[in-house]
């Protein structure tokens, strides 16, 4: 039997301007040069992690019709014994797992290092704010009870 979920509040009817200034953080970091399957993967593992069945459907739709696969999109709860992602793809999933663990241990220096091996710094500013938008979206997702398409 499926469990019945009442949507709470929709923040962004309430006040939209917060959605679009969220908007704007995405448009932005989809014109920056982190690739668009990067911010995907990002988008997606977060969600899985935050547990938002809102974002994890959403963001998995998203990446189908931008070229990812369904056997990667399987796979991602289990990237670090896949071997279907590339090492970059290694790196910022686990800056992504550990910024989303902030409370945990933080960001480890090891994990940022690796980072800056593949990226310059304005690249390491956009994946910090995608982690962090998409964070700060599963709360929301989260606490309104946003449902699922």
């Amino acid at each position: 039997m499926a469990k019945v979920v009442n949507h709470r509040l929709d923040v962004w009817k309430e006040e939209p301007l917060y959605w679009e200034l969220i908007s704007k953080i995405d448009k932005r970091l989809h014109g920056s040069s982190v690739s668009r399957t990067l911010i995907d993967l990002i988008k997606i593992r977060v969600s899985q992690i935050n547990k938002c069945a809102f974002c994890i459907d959403y963001h998995t739709q998203d990446a189908l019709a931008n070229g990812e696969t369904q056997r990667r999109i399987f796979a991602l709860s289990a990237w670090q014994e896949s071997p279907l992602f590339s090492e970059v793809e290694r790196v910022v999933l686990q800056v992504a797992e550990e910024m989303t663990y902030i409370f945990n241990q933080g960001l480890s220096d090891g994990a940022y290092e690796r980072l800056k091996s593949y990226f310059t710094t304005r690249e390491i500013a956009d994946i910090f704010i995608c982690v962090s938008q998409m964070n700060f979206l599963n709360r929301i997702g989260i606490s309104t009870k946003t449902e699922a398409l």
